[in-house]
């Protein structure tokens, strides 16, 4: 069923996916990056401050060997002492320890940026779970992870003994060597292997790097259905919204039927256009276009408009073009003054508006 699932599952996360994502704190992320910058980290601190580090340590045990007799051994000036050593090493240390938690933070928001994620954070019984942990133990991604990290101890371990091997051919003369040159031999040793490590990690984290984005998104990717039900949970469903365009429609319709009473004048193509203008030669500069429809809405224009006592006027170009141009409830432009004004004309000469002579029937324009 899980493959079947996984099959399914063929586009890409959307937007949405992403940011619930990101927001449960489900990112990818990567250790690797993580224990590589901590292993640069190091390198620096063996270049740069491990000679600091070793002189302070070199001071502080001095006492301890040069003149252990010196050491008072009542318990209030051991107390002292120990406190007073504890001060020292972390004084020596603490930098190193400074730069290494700085480099961790960073190499953590540098993959993910900042991320608040409560729920990532908060108690959940399910993780105590013998069974549930069982299963994650042994899982497959456990066994990938284990078999990963041996491949890259072994790598690690390998390619730092080879750059560091050749500086260990003299440890049987450690012991006869001063304090001092044995801690520079270490440093130097210490310092050829962590850099060869650095090398090795570098190439292991940009992999998982890629590795863990390539399975994030693949863990994100999205059904049909699954994009088709999102889509309407953030738009609404089609039908409804499908039903709200038709009713918004329809009363817009009804509205337009309500000022076809007032119109002056209803030009028609005959039967598949119909256009109703309203014009008031006291309050109007140019006729109003109140109505229009095609087929069916033309043909109830045209009942309304019977109803009542309308002029209904045949003209197929001028109905078309006005169709084409003009919107409800705005003036007729100038381009069609001299036919419209030819309509109304006849219309008001019908209404003994105008005088009754030379009464023309405007024909097609």
């Amino acid at each position: 069923m899980a493959d079947e699932d996984d099959a399914q599952k063929t586009e890409d996360p959307t937007d949405k996916r992403k940011e619930k994502s990101r927001s449960d704190g489900q990112v990818a992320s990567s250790q690797e990056i993580k224990s590589w910058m901590s292993l640069l980290g190091g390198a620096f601190g063996l270049l740069v401050l491990a000679p600091g580090i070793a002189t302070d340590i070199r001071l502080i045990g001095a006492k301890f060997i040069l003149s252990p007799e010196a050491i008072p051994l009542d318990r209030d000036h051991i107390q002292l002492l120990f406190f007073q050593v504890f001060i020292d090493l972390s004084m020596a240390i603490g930098p190193f320890l400074m730069l290494l938690l700085l480099l961790a933070f960073v190499s953590s928001v540098g993959q993910t940026g900042f991320i608040w994620a409560p729920k990532k954070i908060a108690p959940d019984l399910s993780k105590i779970s013998l069974l549930k942990g069982a299963k994650r133990l042994f899982s497959l991604r456990s066994v990938n992870e284990f078999a990963k990290g041996l491949l890259k101890l072994s790598l690690v371990t390998i390619v730092g003994l080879t750059v560091a091997g050749p500086f260990m051919t003299d440890m049987s003369l450690f012991l006869e060597r001063p304090l001092s040159a044995m801690l520079d031999r270490l440093l130097q040793i210490s310092v050829w292997f962590t850099l060869a490590s650095v090398g090795v990690m570098a190439v292991i984290a940009s992999l998982d790097f890629a590795y863990q984005k390539y399975t994030q998104k693949k863990e994100m990717m999205m059904s049909k259905q699954e994009v088709k039900d999102e889509n309407k949970q953030s738009e609404g469903d089609p039908q409804v919204k499908a039903r709200i365009r038709q009713i918004r429609m329809e009363r817009a319709q009804q509205r337009m039927m309500a000022s076809v009473p007032d119109a002056d004048v209803v030009i028609t193509n005959p039967t598949h256009y119909a256009i109703a203008l309203k014009y008031k030669m006291a309050d109007m500069q140019a006729p109003v276009l109140v109505a229009k429809g095609v087929d069916t809405v033309a043909a109830k224009i045209r009942e309304v408009a019977d109803e009542n006592d309308i002029p209904i006027v045949e003209n197929p170009p001028l109905a078309r073009a006005l169709y084409a141009s003009v919107e409800l409830d705005e003036e007729v432009p100038e381009e069609h003054y001299m036919a419209v004004a030819e309509v109304i004309g006849y219309v008001m000469r019908l209404r003994g508006d105008l005088p009754p002579q030379q009464v023309i029937e405007p024909g097609p324009q």
